[in-house]
C-alpha cells in the first residue's frame, strides 16, 4: 500500500522574520493552526516535522511533543537531506512538501493534489503557477528526492528541495494541476515572510475564526478578501515575493 507523508519544512531561523512560525495568530501558533489543518486531510498518512538540529530550533522539538508530531532534525543548510531522512523515518512513498509558513493551507487542495498525483502515476505533481503563494504545494516520489540527494550537489539543490526537479521535466514524469476558476488567483499571497504578512494573516483570522473556527476553507478566505479591498491591501507590497522556498 502506498503511504502518503506531508513534511512541514520550519525552522526558527528565517532570516526576513525571525521565529515566524511560531508567530500568534490570535490564539494559535502558525504552525499549530497548519498542522490541524493538515490533520483534516484524508489523502495523507502521516506528517512530520522536518527541522533542523540548530540549538534555536529546540522550542520547535517542544512543540512537537506537545503536538504530539514525528519530528526528524536535520541539517539546517541541507534542507534536501533533511526532508529525505525525515521521510525514510516515516518509510514514506509519497513526500508532500508543505512550507511551516502556510498557515492556511487548504486541506481540500493537498487533498485534490495527491488524489492526481496517484491517478497519473508521475514522479512529481505541483501545484505551483495559478494556486496562490500559500494554497500551493509539490508531491514528489520519494525516490526522486533520494536520487537527487544523493547525486547533485549543488548548494541551490541542496536547499531548495525541489528546485532540480521543477527544472528539468524532460527528466521527470511532471504534472501541473491548473487551478479552476474558483482557486485561480496566483497574483494572492497567504505565505508569512515579512510583518505585513503577519498583520494581513491575523485579520484573516478574526474576521473568519468567530463563525468558521480553524478549518475555514480557502474559498471562505477569498470571500472576505475580495470584498474588502483594504484587507486585500495590507501585504500588497509582497504581492509578487515569492514565498519561502526552504525554511
Amino acid at each position: 500500500m502506498t503511504k502518503v507523508v506531508a513534511s512541514i519544512e520550519a525552522r526558527m531561523g528565517s532570516s526576513r522574520l525571525p521565529g515566524k512560525v511560531l508567530a500568534d495568530l490570535g490564539g494559535i501558533t502558525v504552525l499549530s493552526l497548519l498542522h490541524k489543518r493538515l490533520r483534516q486531510c484524508r489523502a495523507l498518512d502521516g506528517i512530520i516535522l522536518a527541522t533542523s538540529t540548530s540549538s534555536q530550533d529546540d522550542i520547535l522539538e517542544e512543540w512537537a511533543r506537545s503536538e504530539e508530531i514525528a519530528i526528524h532534525r536535520g541539517s539546517e543548510s541541507d534542507v534536501l537531506q533533511r526532508v529525505v531522512d525525515a521521510h525514510r523515518n516515516m518509510e514514506s512513498d509519497i513526500a508532500v512538501g508543505i512550507t511551516g509558513d502556510c498557515p492556511f493551507m487548504d486541506p481540500e487542495i493537498v487533498d485534490m493534489s495527491v488524489r492526481n498525483f496517484l491517478k497519473n502515476d508521475c514522479d512529481v505533481l505541483s501545484t505551483k503557477g495559478s494556486f496562490p503563494i500559500g494554497q500551493d504545494t509539490v508531491i514528489y516520489k520519494r525516490s526522486i528526492l533520494e536520487d537527487n540527494s544523493n547525486n547533485i550537489f549543488d548548494p541551490l539543490v541542496r536547499e531548495h528541495v525541489g528546485y532540480y526537479i521543477l527544472q528539468h521535466p524532460e527528466l521527470y514524469r511532471t504534472v501541473t494541476i491548473v487551478a479552476p476558476d474558483c482557486w485561480n488567483y496566483p497574483d494572492h499571497r497567504y505565505t508569512l515572510d515579512y510583518s505585513e504578512d503577519l498583520t494581513f494573516l491575523r485579520a484573516i483570522y478574526a474576521r473568519l475564526f468567530p463563525s468558521a473556527g480553524d478549518f475555514f476553507t480557502f474559498s471562505d478566505i477569498l470571500h472576505i478578501v475580495l470584498n474588502d479591498s483594504r484587507l486585500f491591501d495590507i501585504n500588497s507590497m509582497h504581492r509578487t515575493t515569492l514565498g519561502s522556498k526552504c525554511v
